[in-house]
């Protein structure tokens, strides 16, 4: 039996930066996931001021306070986050300075009107490229106003955009989802001080003048974890313990589904670390069959859905995806990478506007891949790899370096 531990969760790790950094006083963070995305975040907020001390077990955050940041010294970069870029919108738009933010060629061709939007609608001063849809933005700081805001699309980026833009407005903002989405950021602010109340799909947020520091444990990530899940139901006699992860309702989709599909996952010690719930998983090889996902799947399996395509390239009969347009406008159209790459190892898999339909039971064979410059279809790849008949070789792989930078030595560890 194997035992891993995947790095720190990705998007509490963002999550734990910003609002550390608005705290006023010291924060020690433990299981940081040090990854290209989560760095773009950390040094934004040097960039804006924050004193941040790191060592090879902790991270350690001089939070300013609510209004203590200060006019970035060059232009905020992003890199590939979305995350980073999305959440900063929100927070810059109710500061007291002009900020510019930009990123990588990929993230400048992903769409940001849908954050703006409501950010304009509070009062925030926003322009930039393609009517301000795309980075590079220039933010003018303004005093906000608080709204009432019905997301469009079930997105965790955008309600904490609102969020953050929400804590520096007046009076109290109402964001209503279509459907719940992960909740990290009103979690961790409720651990740290300023409770977010909420009643059925609304949320509602206040002004505050002070957010307590703290000591925060991050979880490991379970999108992460799924490649390894995934991996170990597939390869046959495999038993694998993944250490210490994140069991947000909102992020476990992907263990209800691979559950659904025939998978032996079993929940070993759970409890509650810093607002979040926890737990080991116990993943055992299994048969799988091919099922439907749709509706509200989705928002809790969105970032998981290409590691699920690999499962149901195994998988006996049809797993039919839809309700996924969402994941054309990720780091990449992922739709068009997984329905391309997957065919380049022999997989029955059609592409819908929605979705995919993978007719599983397949034997796959290695071939030469592309990653897309998209970590979780390089990652979804190696997975598939590992039940491929001949090499593999997934050009652009470097990419895995954004969430899962020893993801490779990893799965090396587990095959030797």
């Amino acid at each position: 039996m194997g035992e891993i531990i995947t790095p720190g969760d990705k998007s509490i790790s963002h999550r734990a930066v910003i609002l550390s950094s608005l705290a006023k006083g010291t924060s020690t963070i433990k299981g940081f996931l040090k990854s290209e995305d989560t760095l773009s975040t950390l040094n934004s907020f040097v960039n804006m001021g924050v004193e941040i001390n790191t060592t090879s077990e902790l991270l350690e955050i001089n939070g300013v306070g609510i209004h203590g940041l200060k006019k970035p010294f060059k232009t905020v970069d992003a890199g590939n986050s979305g995350t980073t870029a999305r959440l900063l919108m929100g927070l810059l738009s109710g500061q007291e300075f002009i900020s510019k933010l930009t990123g990588d060629k990929y993230l400048q061709k992903r769409p940001m009107r849908r954050v703006v939007d409501p950010l304009i609608l509070m009062g925030a001063d926003i322009t930039g490229e393609n009517n301000a849809d795309n980075l590079p933005l220039i933010i003018n700081g303004q005093k906000l106003n608080s709204i009432q805001y019905k997301l469009p699309v079930a997105s965790a980026q955008v309600k904490s955009a609102i969020i953050l833009a929400g804590l520096f407005a007046s009076g109290e903002t109402e964001i209503i989802e279509p459907q719940k989405t992960r909740d990290h950021t009103e979690r961790m602010l409720n651990y740290l001080g300023s409770p977010i109340k909420t009643d059925g799909k609304s949320l509602f947020v206040r002004p505050i003048e002070k957010l307590n520091p703290s000591n925060l444990n991050i979880p490991s990530d379970i999108s992460s974890a799924a490649f390894f899940i995934v991996g170990a139901l597939i390869n046959k006699g495999s038993e694998i313990i993944i250490k210490n992860v994140g069991l947000n309702t909102a992020r476990t989709g992907i263990l209800d589904i691979l559950k659904r599909m025939g998978g032996r996952i079993e929940i070993e010690d759970k409890r509650n670390e810093c607002g979040e719930p926890v737990g080991d998983l116990v993943i055992k090889s299994s048969d799988l069959k091919g099922i439907e996902i749709n509706g509200e799947d989705i928002p809790r399996t969105i970032d998981e859905l290409p590691i699920i395509a690999a499962a149901a390239c195994f998988a006996v009969g049809p797993t039919t995806i839809t309700d996924a347009k969402e994941l054309r406008i990720k780091e990449t159209d992922r739709i068009k990478a997984v329905v391309s790459e997957f065919s380049r190892l022999g997989a029955d898999i059609t592409e819908l506007e929605d979705g995919m339909i993978i007719n599983g039971n397949q034997q796959l064979k290695g071939n030469i891949c592309d990653s897309w410059g998209d970590h979780r279809i390089a990652m979804s790849l190696a997975i598939a790899a590992t039940q491929t008949q001949g090499e593999t070789t997934i050009n652009n792989s470097e990419c895995v370096n954004i969430s899962f930078p020893d993801f490779f030595d990893t799965l090396s560890s587990l095959r030797t």
